[in-house]
């Protein structure tokens, strides 16, 4: 993929992922008025979750407290109990109520909107501060998943061994003005056509961009 094709293939994905539903941290954002709390603890639900675990698991968990100051009146059993079974549950109430308290003493209530400060934050990396500050706060950001991190490479628009290097590497070449919309896009074809293994290149628009940088199978 040259680099410079990059905005045909952004044309195409906002087209092709309209067959598909939006993701469940998007849903979030677009159904609160409080979407920076709860795009900050549903994305901290969702590490290591399927979409639809993650989705049943923010409803209870909501209805219960949408914010910090609710939050915290609930005991971390009722947490656990009412985001079981998404992974590392126990783990997750725990870092929830250390959030929320923080939230609390150190910054109002008000989630922060800056990727250095909320990765300070008790089980926050770079994947949720992302999230946080570009469904949150519309500003800009490059959420990094495994889909993003894997199409981006596969594609061979960049060329990096992990998450982390691959947000730095589209830092530098990506058009801010996809920033904010790339890892929905990606995720969602990443989900529904471009899986990990045997991904669906004879129906995939953008397979004469594509090298297919490790793929092995396809269908």
């Amino acid at each position: 993929m040259q680099d410079n094709d990059i905005h045909e293939v952004i044309d195409i994905l906002q087209e092709a992922i309209k067959q598909w539903p939006e993701t469940t941290l998007a849903q979030v954002a677009d159904q609160t008025r409080s979407a920076p709390f709860r795009i900050l603890i549903g994305t901290v639900l969702s590490l290591r979750t399927k979409d639809e675990t993650t989705a049943e698991a923010c409803k209870r968990l909501f209805s219960l407290a949408d914010s910090p100051e609710t939050m915290v009146s609930l005991s971390e059993e009722t947490i656990d109990n009412a985001i079981y079974p998404v992974g590392f549950h126990t783990t997750k109430a725990k870092n929830i109520l250390a959030i929320c308290r923080i939230l609390i003493d150190e910054y109002n209530s008000r989630v922060p909107d800056e990727i250095d400060t909320l990765v300070t934050l008790p089980g926050v990396g770079r994947k949720t501060a992302n999230l946080v500050v570009t469904l949150g706060y519309d500003k800009p950001g490059i959420c990094v998943d495994t889909h993003v991190h894997r199409i981006s490479n596969r594609w061979g628009y960049v060329n990096t061994k992990n998450p982390e290097k691959t947000e730095s590497a589209l830092r530098e070449k990506l058009p801010q003005k996809y920033w904010i919309g790339y890892n929905d896009l990606l995720v969602i074809y990443g989900q529904n056509l471009c899986k990990p293994i045997s991904p669906f290149c004879s129906r995939c628009r953008l397979s004469s961009y594509c090298d297919r940088v490790d793929v092995e199978k396809y269908r």
